[in-house]
């Protein structure tokens, strides 16, 4: 109960930080820029939040939205989901302050006209020499370029290094060149290690203008590896080994992308293009329903009418896709990767063989090679672990308006 002479919290304004808001469709998004906290509302509901952000007390907004709509909000619950999505400011609190984004002004000069120009001269430049000489098309035999196994895995994870760098700066300098902060961090897929770029901000921007930062990294790859084959045709010699099979290991990572059920850039580009949610879990529930209807296990049935009715259109086709995707993936892994990898592993383990007179240079690259090898597959499933053990902790807040 209310102490004399002090307003109840129903009659007391919300202090809330500025917010975004982006109408899309039946949806709005609502947000703060400064920590990228972003939450979907009807349209009724975040009409109720900018009453609340205008100064009204929450009785008066219920006052209101009953008037407008014709029956009365729990208001407490939405003031409550705005503390926990960090919307409302404390008592005391200072207001943010956030200067300008840093590199805006060089991302907007990586995606001037200029320099799309200058792209498209590299890549026809690359085009151009692969026609006059075949040779040039990367290919997986590209990939041994020395007799040193453990030479060919440092060189190309060296390599690797900074052209992945690459990718994920395009996707940084396409988002920044509209203001949006990123985070980047390490993560896998199927049986790679990758690097990923978050660019929570892209939900408060219009959604026409997220298809660039989503696009930018595969821009990058095909950038790469028309002047990796570039690169190969002018030079001679270890130099254009090197470089061709630089542009395979591109190649092969700008082939991922196109494996949807792994949440690659195509994948976002797909879910964004159509406004969903979450396309991959109810893709995957949606196959597992198939499945035990296939075996008469309706009691394992999940309720589809929980799902986002835009995830539920989209999945009736997307969901054929992921026992494609393994095949593909599985098939691309065999004829890109699989075959170089085995004969090395075998070669390797046999100069450690009885009868085989090797020297300790080819026994010490021999054991390099492995070690590098099998590392990096087991640093994968420690990530792998990780994430899946974060995944249980992990606690999913819905705002429901």
């Amino acid at each position: 109960m209310a102490e004399p002479g002090h307003p109840t919290p129903d009659h007391t304004p919300l202090a809330l930080h500025p917010l975004v808001y982006l109408e899309d469709g039946d949806e709005v998004t609502i947000g703060r820029r400064d920590t990228e906290s972003y939450a979907i509302f009807p349209p009724d509901g975040a009409a109720l939040v900018r009453r609340l952000q205008d100064g009204a007390t929450p009785a008066q907004a219920a006052d209101w939205y009953e008037a407008e709509y014709g029956e009365r909000a729990d208001v407490a619950d939405v003031v409550e989901a705005l503390r926990e999505l960090g919307f409302v400011r404390a008592e005391g609190e200072p207001e943010p302050v956030t200067g300008p984004v840093r590199w805006q002004r060089l991302g907007r000069a990586a995606f001037s006209p200029a320099a799309w120009t200058a792209y498209g001269l590299i890549v026809a430049w690359a085009a151009v020499s692969v026609i006059r000489d075949p040779g040039l098309l990367p290919t997986p035999d590209d990939l041994v370029f020395s007799h040193y196994y453990a030479v060919i895995t440092l060189v190309l994870f060296v390599v690797a290094v900074p052209l992945i760098a690459v990718h994920e700066i395009f996707h940084a300098l396409a988002g920044r060149r509209l203001g949006i902060r990123s985070r980047t961090r390490m993560s896998y897929r199927f049986y790679f290690l990758v690097v990923e770029t978050s660019l929570d901000g892209l939900a408060g921007v219009e959604r026409r203008k997220r298809y660039l930062p989503i696009l930018a990294g595969m821009v990058a790859d095909v950038l790469l590896i028309a002047l990796a084959v570039i690169t190969a045709g002018l030079a001679h010699g270890l130099t254009a080994r090197v470089c061709a099979a630089v542009a395979f290991t591109t190649f092969i990572r700008l082939l991922w992308q196109f494996f949807l059920y792994l949440r690659t850039d195509v994948y976002v580009l797909i879910t964004t293009v159509l406004g969903c949610v979450d396309l991959h879990t109810t893709a995957v529930r949606m196959l597992a329903n198939r499945v035990n209807r296939l075996l008469g296990r309706t009691d394992r049935l999940t309720d589809e009418s929980l799902w986002h009715p835009v995830d539920r259109r989209a999945a009736r086709w997307y969901s054929w896709l992921l026992p494609i995707g393994y095949a593909v993936s599985l098939t691309t892994f065999l004829w890109g990767v699989g075959p170089v990898f085995l004969s090395m592993t075998a070669a390797s383990l046999d100069r450690f063989g009885a009868g085989h007179h090797a020297t300790w240079v080819q026994l010490l690259d021999a054991a390099v090679f492995l070690v590098l090898t099998f590392g990096q597959i087991a640093f994968a499933l420690w990530l792998a672990a990780r994430e899946r053990l974060r995944g249980r902790r992990a606690r999913l807040h819905h705002v429901i308006a």
